[in-house]
């Protein structure tokens, strides 16, 4: 199936789960962050701010978790620059002060940036994604254009409420593919 039918059906996926659903489901995803990764080598995770409206897992467990159990690590969060349509990442701690985009979304007040080279993973917001790594996110591009300038070393880490699809047709070797997924009830390891 093609990347927009695919969206047009999660989205549609997720606007029929229930807040208890969406929470749920965002518990079990933030466990397996902290079961199946290896954090002891990370400095810097790039993490969404979940866009509650459109039912995006919830990242607080795991900003919250890396905190207390990583406090070395540095957090940040996108913000997207809407002159250059380009994202940005930004510090992110427990005391930073949000502000609401544009979109409504939650983004740091300040603009203490960090650049892609020095990000060591990346926890990437998704619709859907296939059994090769491949995934559907909003359509825009944000993710593609950021995870291109990230190290190749760097791990791409999609997280999404739903398991993956045996394929998404339109999808092209020039497309970012991830190195892992983390649903509720798995864990993938892709082969890039």
């Amino acid at each position: 199936m093609t990347k927009s039918k695919l969206r047009k059906i999660y989205l549609g996926k997720r606007q029929m789960l229930s807040v208890a659903e969406c929470e749920t489901a965002s518990t079990h995803i933030a466990a397996r962050v902290f079961s199946d990764l290896d954090l002891s080598r990370i400095n810097v995770v790039h993490c969404f701010i979940p866009i509650v409206r459109f039912a995006e897992v919830d990242t607080r467990p795991i900003f919250q978790g890396i905190w207390s159990k990583f406090p070395e690590v540095q957090t940040v969060v996108p913000r997207v620059d809407h002159e250059t349509g380009e994202l940005e990442s930004l510090k992110y701690g427990h005391d930073t002060e949000l502000v609401s985009s544009r979109w409504q979304i939650g983004e740091p007040a300040h603009n203490d940036h960090v650049e892609p080279s020095k990000i060591d993973m990346v926890l990437v917001p998704l619709l859907c994604f296939d059994q090769r790594g491949h995934r559907v996110g909003y359509g825009r591009g944000y993710y593609d254009r950021f995870l291109r300038k990230c190290r190749s070393d760097c791990q791409k880490i999609g997280l999404s409420i739903f398991d993956a699809v045996d394929e998404i047709s339109d999808a092209s070797e020039s497309d970012v593919r991830l190195d892992f997924a983390i649903t509720p009830t798995a864990t993938f390891r892709f082969k890039n």
